[in-house]
């Protein structure tokens, strides 16, 4: 029921920021967040403890801005385009909207034509999502792959390779904000140790949730604490680098909030 309701706020709250909006005589500001299954909307809330950091972003934001999640499970800067699901983005934002990316999970899976990109071709790709984005007048964050838990022996050890140093020349070299998760959330993994590290990653005990009554272990994604923690890390970084334009609409001391679903395939 608390899910539930934590949706029915979030539909409000866009509501009313709508309306004050109009009344004003302006369209409010939409942020889109485009990824991975680290940052999407999980629908089954009830089912699962399993939440992307983008459908809990809200939390950090006041109601001055619309959030929109295009994220979606195993998606690369490849998948996502081919898809049409970038080219959707790009329909729908408007001038001076915000645009938040993030991949690199998927883009690194060799076994998988349809998703691997290798860091040329990663790069390419971040590279035409930042030239398109700004034709449109829209600003543009990058972000660094999130770290996965990943220790062996009690002793943390990096997956993603290559791709967030690709990810941090990109930012670079177009000039766009850079949001180092990657760098954040390992510091963060690697302070609270092997142990303390599992409860905010998807690793459920049996019998703890419907979806998965056999348990599950799992590295990779976020529980409800975990996505909090990523957000919060994105929206300290926001502020203390002074990305205005995002920036203003920070709220740190808000009540856990869901995105509104966009209504995507």
């Amino acid at each position: 029921m608390k899910t539930h309701l934590y949706s029915v706020m979030a539909v409000a709250c866009v509501i009313m920021a709508s309306i004050v909006c109009i009344s004003a005589g302006k369209k409010p500001v939409t942020l889109f967040m485009v990824g991975d299954s680290t940052m999407a909307d999980k629908e089954e809330l009830d089912a699962s403890p399993e939440r992307g950091w983008g459908q809990l972003f809200p939390t950090y934001l006041n109601d001055d801005i619309v959030v929109q999640n295009h994220a979606r499970n195993g998606r690369s800067t490849k998948s996502f385009m081919a898809e049409g699901r970038w080219a959707e983005v790009l329909e729908r934002a408007q001038r001076n909207d915000i645009v938040i990316i993030q991949f690199g999970h998927n883009d690194a899976k060799q076994e998988d034509p349809k998703r691997y990109a290798n860091i040329n071709d990663y790069e390419q790709n971040l590279m035409t999502m930042i030239e398109q984005a700004k034709k449109k007048h829209l600003k543009v964050i990058l972000c660094t792959p999130v770290s996965r838990r990943s220790y062996k022996e009690g002793q943390y050890y990096d997956t993603h390779g290559a791709y967030p140093e690709a990810v941090r020349r990109v930012a670079k070299r177009m000039n766009v904000p850079l949001l180092d998760l990657h760098a954040s959330s390992t510091e963060w993994v690697q302070r609270m140790g092997d142990d303390d590290s599992k409860a905010f990653f998807m690793n459920v005990a049996p019998g703890e949730c419907t979806k998965y009554p056999d348990g599950k272990n799992d590295n990779t994604h976020l529980r409800e604490a975990g996505a909090l923690e990523i957000g919060r890390q994105a929206a300290e970084m926001i502020v203390n680098q002074k990305i205005k334009f995002l920036a203003k609409y920070i709220n740190q001391n808000g009540q856990v909030r869901y995105t509104t679903p966009c209504n995507l395939k």
